[in-house]
């Protein structure tokens, strides 16, 4: 995974300041209740899988509240708010796991519990604030923190990214120079800096070099041209990262590292996709399956509602495009008053959606919508039969939004790029603002999903789309 080692670091300390805030809780208990000295005997295999189980919420927790970003671990008191908050989310959650999973060693005493959160926050304070903090500060140089840079694109933007880091170097990072296709090798550029080659070249300077990480700030660049040059800083071993306004739609909807004050966005690929495929499609078997009987009264009084307020069948098939330009049948209740023909105002709207690149791309005629289908609509109710699509394998519970067969055909080739994995149930694009984006926004946050693919990132939506739909967010 490409992941920077200081968060392999971090994580590990994590899990170490979570086994001595047990150990401290259990020792504390033990001698206020000498009955219950403490032995290693006492744990079972089923206690030992609930402590990892229990640790592994705590870290998804951390992760889910942004601890891992090098300006937010960077801080004390907002860090350390944030730790409070995560650490009682975390017990309250497994308060409720434990009564479930019906563990003695952990739910008989709410002392205990008590212990190990104030216990849990000693450690953190002591680790994660101050240690972590003197050491980032005075050790940079440690390889765990080291790391060398490039810098991709010699124009303004790119100077002024290596002067904030030259200046205000707090992130152990050593630029080893720039790359630009624009300007001729061995120039310099910014003091000392020089430019080592084109980006045809990322290869062979990755090997010579070393570099760790890729920063892209290039001027007056159109998404094509970004992209290619994306994949290709993909190709080497490096974390790549973009300060391009062109993905400035994703530190405006979601948290982003900042390098100086600079918001990057992280653009390298996570895991191994045939891993992740393979995960991902388990996950999303046992989701569906598990919603589809969850759901099933849900099903019968819809079904019932829509067939007796309307003429017309319940369940409502659309033609979509799924992965790689695929068509399939999508699953919807039935929200709107059968009209034959299609309705060529929404589809003239929905061209001119992509190609003016507004914020108007959702255009419903209301009066052909039912009231129960009002309803439905509003809180998204009408996708729950799309569990179904999961289940043949159509769909993913989360991905990009399937689209239209006419909406296709109008995209750019850089728009294509939404295909390249199966759409989705939810994703980011609807977690972020549906409604609210325009057109190329809503496509540039569906590549940040898919750059970013990761069992985290999907539990995260996942657990994101539930208030979307409670809160009617973008629904109509």
């Amino acid at each position: 995974m490409r992941y920077p080692k200081y968060k392999y670091f971090i994580l590990g300390l994590d899990l170490l300041a979570l086994s001595l805030s047990f150990l401290s809780a259990r020792l504390i208990y033990d001698f206020v209740h000498p009955q219950f000295f403490f032995s290693f005997s006492d744990f079972s295999i089923n206690d030992l899988l609930l402590g990892i189980i229990a640790n592994s919420l705590i870290i998804f927790i951390f992760h889910y509240n942004n601890l891992y970003k090098l300006n937010l671990f960077l801080t004390r008191a907002l860090q350390l708010t944030i730790v409070i908050k995560s650490m009682l989310y975390g017990i309250f959650l497994l308060i409720i796991l434990f009564f479930f999973l019906k563990s003695q060693f952990f739910s008989d005493s709410r002392l205990f519990l008590i212990l190990y959160f104030v216990s849990s926050i000693f450690w953190f304070l002591l680790i994660r604030v101050f240690f972590i903090q003197i050491i980032y500060a005075k050790r940079l140089s440690l390889s765990v923190f080291k790391r060398n840079l490039l810098i991709i694109g010699a124009g303004k933007s790119g100077v002024l990214f290596a002067q904030k880091m030259l200046i205000e170097n707090m992130y152990g990072v050593k630029i080893i120079g720039f790359v630009d296709d624009k300007i001729e090798k061995d120039s310099k550029v910014f003091r000392h800096l020089k430019v080592l080659g084109n980006t045809n070249e990322l290869e062979k300077i990755s090997q010579i070099t070393n570099f760790d990480e890729i920063v892209i700030c290039i001027d007056n660049i159109d998404y094509e041209n970004l992209l290619e040059i994306i994949d290709k800083c993909q190709k080497t071993k490096a974390t790549v990262k973009v300060t391009s306004e062109l993905f400035q739609i994703i530190p405006d909807k979601l948290f982003s590292e900042e390098y100086s004050d600079i918001p990057v966005v992280d653009v390298s690929i996570k895991l191994n996709e045939n891993i992740y495929i393979i995960a991902k499609r388990m996950i999303d078997y046992v989701g569906a399956f598990i919603g589809i009987i969850l759901l099933s009264p849900f099903y019968i009084l819809t079904s019932i509602l829509i067939k007796f307020s309307s003429k017309g069948p319940i369940i409502y098939k659309q033609l979509r495009i799924g992965k790689d330009g695929k068509p399939f049948n999508i699953y919807k209740f039935r929200t709107m008053k059968m009209i034959d023909g299609e309705d060529k105002m929404r589809r003239d709207l929905m061209i001119k959606y992509i190609k003016s690149n507004t914020n108007d791309g959702k255009i419903v005629n209301q009066k052909r919508v039912t009231r129960v289908g009002s309803l439905l609509r509003k809180y998204s109710l009408d996708e729950l039969p799309q569990f179904f699509n999961v289940f043949k394998g159509d769909m993913s519970l989360v991905g990009p939004r399937p689209c239209l067969p006419y909406e296709y055909e109008h995209y750019d080739e850089w728009q294509k790029r939404r295909l390249s994995v199966l759409p989705g149930c939810t994703g980011l694009w609807q977690v972020s603002g549906r409604s609210n984006v325009n057109f190329n926004d809503s496509i540039v946050i569906d590549l940040y999903y898919i750059n970013n693919l990761s069992p985290w990132l999907d539990l995260q939506l996942i657990f994101k789309t539930v208030p979307v739909m409670v809160f009617a967010k973008g629904g109509k």
